[in-house]
């Protein structure tokens, strides 16, 4: 559900790693997608996975906002390999669970993605009937 607090959780919980000497990076699933593909075009795209394989908190929020193309479900694979069992990866996503590997699409890469995700996961759901923003905004 759209404004159900997904986004500040996850950023509270990043913050709780820094306070505790981790590091952490946001990234929305879009602009890491794009962030990707322009890694692929100029030659940069193994030093990009590289530095986001090293921060030990990698936020990727609004998963699956927008169509997952090839390129993006190769990439992401990547990204989840090089974390597997070593860093921790903190996904959100208006889409539920059971939902995911339709929206990922190709079954092999379904299949591999999910796993290396679900494997030691903690999972959230966050329910409201309202937006936390109308509540916010309300309040100002």
């Amino acid at each position: 559900m759209t404004g159900a607090g997904k986004t500040w959780l996850a950023c509270a919980l990043a913050q709780q790693a820094c306070r505790q000497g981790l590091s952490a990076l946001y990234l929305r699933a879009p602009g890491l997608f794009d962030e990707l593909s322009v890694g692929h075009a100029d030659g940069s795209f193994r030093k990009r996975l590289a530095a986001i394989a090293k921060v030990n908190v990698l936020i990727i929020d609004d998963f699956a906002i927008a169509p997952m193309g090839a390129r993006e479900r190769a990439d992401l694979l990547e990204v989840l390999d090089d974390r597997v069992g070593t860093r921790s990866t903190l996904i959100t996503s208006q889409l539920h669970l059971d939902q995911w590997h339709d929206y990922i699409g190709d079954p092999t890469l379904a299949d591999a993605i999910l796993d290396r995700l679900m494997h030691s996961a903690h999972k959230i759901h966050l329910e409201g009937r309202e937006s936390m923003r109308k509540h916010a905004a309300a309040g100002a």
